[in-house]
């Protein structure tokens, strides 16, 4: 039960790594950070994210990306899509999300996370300055018409329950580190607008 598991967990100690996060930051060349692509579906969070990493890997970064579809389909295939299974999602996706950045990542997280209060626990995770929230806002109707996958179809026909921007609400980030409007400007130009950002925070050294 939930008190056995409280005791248990209270059990458990912390193990120490020997290679600081520190340590790896300095082989790597670059700082870890977590780049968290918040938005609706089809607004383009893998498009930017995937192009973002492949800029950082062919600098030499070491990059981990933790896509929403993918994660479901092991990690976070028991949850649903209610609001506490959407909390249950990201909880598990930002402490994954900062192992990885304890192992000097910068990881890119695209989730559509349509909470504050669960984005706003993941930030919680990561000490300042490392956490970036980046809003990939697009029209609704815009990604109607997109509709890669064909959700927002299943949705308007209720083949779909609890879609977020149907019948489910996106509350828009209040403070992100970054807006980028993909309806308005290209991947390439959004993608090399996030690498001066990261190069301007000091967490890489080049682009």
């Amino acid at each position: 039960d939930a008190e056995a598991s409280r005791q248990s967990s209270s059990d458990v100690v912390w193990e120490e790594a020997t290679i600081s996060r520190e340590m790896r930051e300095k082989r790597n060349g670059h700082k870890a950070a977590v780049l968290w692509f918040t938005g609706l579906s089809g607004s383009g969070k893998s498009t930017l994210s995937k192009r973002l990493e492949r800029r950082l890997f062919d600098l030499g970064a070491r990059t981990m990306f933790l896509d929403g579809d993918n994660l479901r389909h092991g990690l976070n295939g028991d949850l649903g899509f209610t609001a506490e299974a959407r909390k249950e999602n990201i909880r598990r996706v930002g402490e994954v999300a900062k192992l990885g950045y304890d192992f000097g990542n910068i990881v890119l997280c695209t989730f559509i996370s349509p909470y504050q209060a669960d984005r706003d626990f993941a930030r919680s995770l990561l000490p300042g300055g490392r956490f970036y929230e980046v809003y990939v806002k697009c029209d609704l109707e815009v990604v109607k018409r997109r509709d890669p996958k064909g959700l927002y179809a299943k949705a308007l026909r209720g083949e779909i329950k609890n879609f977020t921007g149907i019948d489910a609400p996106y509350e828009e980030p209040v403070k992100p580190e970054l807006v980028v409007e993909t309806d308005l400007h290209s991947a390439d130009a959004i993608v090399e607008r996030i690498m001066r950002q990261l190069l301007q925070a000091g967490i890489i050294e080049r682009i």
